[in-house]
C-alpha cells in the first residue's frame, strides 16, 4: 500500500490544518455576512452587483476562449460584454443574456494551461482562496491583473480592487452555501472537498478539450449532487427511555 500524503496532495497535513482554520473563519464571520448581504440587500440591487462583477470578467473569458482556438465563443463573449456594458448600464442588467440568448460562460488562464496540457501540480487549500491547484492558483492571479496592466485606472486602484473582492466573494459564498454545507456534514468534509474540486477541474478541461470524462470523475461529481439532493435528516423527536435499572447510574452521580 501507499504511505504519506497522495501526489495530488503532498502538502496534506498543512492543507487540511488550512481548511480547519478556513471553516472556522466561514462559520464564525463570512457566512453570516454572506447572509447578511442576502437578506438585508434587495435583491434587484444584489443582481445587478453580482451582474458587473461578471461583466468585469468577460475580457478574460473571451481572451482565453480565443486563445483555447475556440474563437465563435470568444465572439459571443465580446459580443455579450458589449451588450450588457451598453444597453445593460454597465453591465447591471444581464440583456444579452435574457434577451440576445448569450448565456454566461465563465474561463479563464488556468483552463488555457490545461488545454495545452500544464498538469494541476499540487492540490492548495488556501485561506480565502480555499480549493486550488498551483496551477489554478496561478491562472486565477492572471486573470485578476489583466484589466488592472491592460487597462490601467480605475481597475488598478485600491476601491476597485476592495469592492471586486468583497461582492465577488459575497457572491461565490451564496453561490456555493448548499455545496458547502452538504460537504461539511460530509464524514470526511477535507477529503471530500478535495476529490470533488480536483474532479471538476479535470471534468472543466476534457470538456473544452472534447474528451470524455472519467468514469471516476464523474462518480465523484454525480455522489456530490446526489448529497445535495438528498433531504436533510430530521432531527430525532423520540422521546429518551428511562434506565432499566436507575440504581446502575448511582455510581456516576455525584454525593
Amino acid at each position: 500500500g501507499e504511505y504519506g500524503p497522495p501526489k495530488s496532495d503532498p502538502m496534506e497535513r498543512v492543507n487540511e490544518e488550512s481548511y480547519r482554520i478556513t471553516q472556522a473563519v466561514d462559520e464564525a464571520v463570512v457566512e453570516p455576512v454572506a447572509y447578511a448581504y442576502r437578506d438585508v440587500l434587495p435583491e434587484p440591487i444584489r443582481d445587478g452587483l453580482g451582474n458587473v462583477v461578471r461583466n468585469l470578467g468577460e475580457p478574460s473569458n473571451a481572451l482565453n476562449f480565443l486563445l483555447q482556438g475556440k474563437v465563435g465563443k470568444a465572439f459571443e463573449t465580446l459580443g455579450r460584454m458589449a451588450i450588457n456594458s451598453t444597453i445593460g448600464v454597465g453591465g447591471l442588467f444581464d440583456v444579452a443574456g435574457k434577451k440576445a440568448d448569450l448565456p454566461y460562460r465563465r474561463n479563464g488562464f488556468a483552463n488555457t494551461l490545461g488545454v495545452y496540457g500544464v498538469g494541476p501540480g499540487p492540490y492548495l487549500y488556501l485561506p480565502v482562496t480555499g480549493a486550488t491547484t498551483v496551477r489554478d492558483l496561478g491562472g486565477s492571479i492572471l486573470d485578476q491583473l489583466l484589466l488592472p496592466v491592460a487597462v490601467g485606472k480605475p481597475f488598478n486602484q485600491t476601491p476597485y480592487a476592495a469592492t471586486y473582492f468583497v461582492v465577488n466573494g459575497l457572491d461565490q459564498r451564496l453561490a456555493f452555501d448548499e455545496e458547502i454545507a452538504v460537504i461539511r456534514s460530509s464524514e470526511d468534509p477535507y477529503f471530500l472537498r478535495r476529490q470533488t474540486y480536483l474532479a471538476k477541474r479535470r471534468r472543466d478541461i476534457a470538456e473544452l478539450k472534447g474528451e470524455p470524462v472519467s468514469e471516476e470523475d464523474a462518480a465523484w461529481l454525480e455522489e456530490l449532487e446526489a448529497m445535495k439532493a438528498a433531504p436533510a435528516a430530521p432531527e430525532s423527536t423520540a422521546p429518551v427511555e428511562p434506565p432499566a435499572n436507575p440504581e446502575a447510574l448511582a455510581i456516576t452521580q455525584p454525593r
